[in-house]
């Protein structure tokens, strides 16, 4: 792999929405892993688009890694 899956080596975040925004970057770095291939991942995203079954699982997918960011920042530093 020619990617760093997580950006900066961290997850802490200055806010929630910087928290959000990472979020959605380690959910679009996870599926690059998953299928390298630009040009296969450019062909799905007509399958996918068309589809609310797999838009509501990109975005449970997007959930799942903003909680953990969350938890890594201590819910952005209330609970420290």
């Amino acid at each position: 792999m020619s990617f760093a899956l997580v950006p900066g080596n961290t997850l802490i975040t200055a806010t929630p929405e910087e928290g959000r925004q990472l979020a959605f970057k380690l959910a679009r770095l996870s599926i690059k892993a998953t299928q390298p291939d630009d040009a296969i991942r450019g062909k799905l995203r007509d399958v996918y688009a068309q589809d609310p079954a797999m838009l509501m699982a990109a975005g449970h997918t997007v959930a799942i890694e903003f909680a953990t960011i969350a938890a890594a920042n201590h819910y952005w530093r209330g609970r420290e």
